[in-house]
């Protein structure tokens, strides 16, 4: 697995002095270190997570989003799901996985999957900032099932994107 640390540093858990630089400097978080540990331990079991390239982890309001290279989202995702319930089990969080490179519908999509888009317009305000209006298909009557707060804080962290979501029928 590619991470942004040493995966020495990982496997022992004591950072050298260019790890810990980045965790100083905050390029690195503390979930992204807890995650990269738990995802090392899993690559034993899973020996395709060794092409995983793990780009960032981003924790917002009970949703933790992974941020991985291009074609990484298939190999968490794949397996009947083992290593994103191992996850789950492991942080309590709810995960998304979101490749990075990407253009801003797929981002959206894999945000908020299993979710129709219907539409994503941008809006320009008049202090010159910019919204992205997105219209999610409602399924039945039932409120959705997702944090909306938790997807708009997880936009703003790896897009800089601000979302304004609506449903429609």
């Amino acid at each position: 697995m590619k991470t942004q640390l040493c995966n020495f540093c990982l496997k022992s858990g004591i950072l050298c002095s260019k790890c810990q630089k980045k965790v100083r400097l905050g390029e690195i978080s503390e979930t992204y270190l807890r995650i990269a540990r738990l995802l090392l331990s899993l690559e034993s079991k899973h020996s395709h997570l060794q092409d995983l390239n793990l780009r960032r982890a981003v924790e917002a309001q009970g949703v933790l989003a992974l941020i991985v290279g291009q074609g990484g989202a298939s190999r968490l995702l794949g397996y009947g799901g083992k290593i994103i319930r191992a996850l789950r089990e492991e942080t309590g969080l709810r995960i998304r996985v979101l490749e990075d490179g990407v253009d801003d519908r797929k981002f959206l999509e894999d945000l908020f999957a299993p979710f129709t888009i219907l539409t994503i317009n941008t809006i320009w305000l008049p202090d010159g900032t910019t919204e992205t209006r997105v219209i999610l298909k409602q399924r039945g009557r039932r409120p959705p099932p997702i944090n909306i707060k938790a997807m708009k804080a997880i936009a703003m962290k790896v897009r800089n994107m601000v979302l304004r979501i609506e449903f429609s029928r």
